[in-house]
């Protein structure tokens, strides 16, 4: 068993900056030991997968992350992982804890199953894995190959949490509930509309500069905005859907003097909703979440979504952003983009259909990763 500071500490002194995950008893002792720290910040993502999406976003950013949590959400991080951080080359060192060990302590039924298969899903992924340190003088040798093996794949690298492997760390004071003052509240019928996506998409383009962020969310809107132009400062996410407000969190976090500048879609938005509530609450102050609402999955063939009717921004407003509204002309969207004082939050109804003729992206995604990576002057791994 080690005691949570030792492996914090080395940790730390190799870079970790950042971490992101979901609450597990054999977790608690790492949560209140980090949560209590000024030197590392831990993010508190909604579900396993915006855990990782996190981190991926943070790594790309310039701050190594670890993102933990219980190995009955392996399965919702299995998206990111696969469809993010692998296709991408994007690091991240996992915690996982392994409940219902088989030969191991009683565990709750739920377990059962998840238990036996959790490394052989990792193994199923090509994620290397290890038993996490229960000595506190290989943990220093455990992060060193943990280091090696970043530097030589760039890909994730698990370390499986037996019960009983960390002392207990007492728990921090909870911290007050903040009162959050929101501008821009929507409320009132639903906005129409009136432009399509990629005129939206061209306005953000022609006021924007190479130090924004552009995060644009897997489907028509990342291959419209590299059909428009195709820029280093953008990232066109691939699977992972969902995911992109989280992964432009981590980015935020790790890149807080630039804007950076969210393009999401209803239907991915939809899936994995719990993504605002972060947002909200780590406030990063350049972020601003634009949310495409046509009421379709259009690029798998237009099937209708769940958003006709729903007011996202009023869900982002009683989510913490400090800011929320809608556009529907791309002066209005481009109002509203900001610069501070944020996250900001803009639903824009978009009519269906999508630029003729629309490509794929000709660049690989491992190397969309490395020339933002470069544009933003981050070094190279460990």
């Amino acid at each position: 068993m080690i005691n949570a500071a030792d492996f914090v500490d080395a940790a730390q002194r190799r870079g970790y900056g950042l971490w992101a995950g979901v609450p597990c008893s054999y977790l608690q002792p790492f949560i209140n030991h980090v949560i209590g720290r000024d030197d590392v910040r831990y993010v508190s993502a909604a579900n396993e997968g915006d855990a990782v999406a996190i981190t991926a976003g943070a790594e790309l950013g310039g701050v190594r992350a670890i993102a933990m949590f219980q190995n009955s959400g392996l399965g919702n991080a299995l998206s990111p992982l696969t469809s993010l951080n692998h296709v991408f080359a994007i690091p991240s060192l996992l915690i996982i804890t392994l409940r219902g060990e088989p030969g191991g302590p009683p565990d709750e039924p739920q377990h059962a199953l998840m238990g036996p298969i959790t490394t052989c899903m990792l193994e199923t992924m090509e994620i290397p894995w290890e038993y996490f340190p229960s000595k506190a003088g290989t943990i220093g040798v455990c992060l060193d190959r943990v280091d090696d093996y970043s530097r030589r794949s760039s890909r994730p690298y698990a370390l499986v949490m037996r019960k009983n492997s960390v002392e207990a760390w007492p728990s921090p004071p909870l911290a007050p509930l903040k009162a959050v003052r929101v501008s821009g509240r929507s409320g009132g019928p639903p906005a129409p509309a009136l432009f399509c996506r990629h005129e939206f998409l061209r306005a953000i383009q022609q006021s924007t500069g190479p130090d924004d962020l552009i995060i644009a969310t897997t489907g028509y809107t990342g291959r419209e905005l590299y059909a428009l132009s195709d820029r280093c400062n953008q990232f066109y996410m691939v699977g992972s859907m969902g995911c992109a407000s989280s992964f432009g969190l981590g980015l935020a976090i790790a890149q807080p003097q630039r804007r950076v500048i969210v393009l999401d879609g209803d239907g991915a938005a939809l899936m994995r909703l719990g993504a605002l509530a972060a947002v909200g609450r780590e406030a990063p102050a350049r972020l601003t979440h634009v949310v495409f609402d046509n009421g379709i999955h259009e690029s798998t063939g237009g099937q209708a979504t769940a958003a006709p009717g729903i007011d996202f921004a009023a869900i982002a407003t009683a989510c913490g952003y400090r800011h929320a509204g809608v556009a529907t002309t791309p002066a209005e969207l481009l109002a509203q983009l900001g610069t501070a004082d944020g996250p900001r939050f803009v639903q824009v109804p978009v009519l269906p259909g999508a630029l003729p003729d629309l490509p794929r992206p000709r660049v690989a995604p491992a190397e969309v990763a490395a020339r933002l990576r470069a544009t933003l002057a981050v070094g190279g791994r460990p």
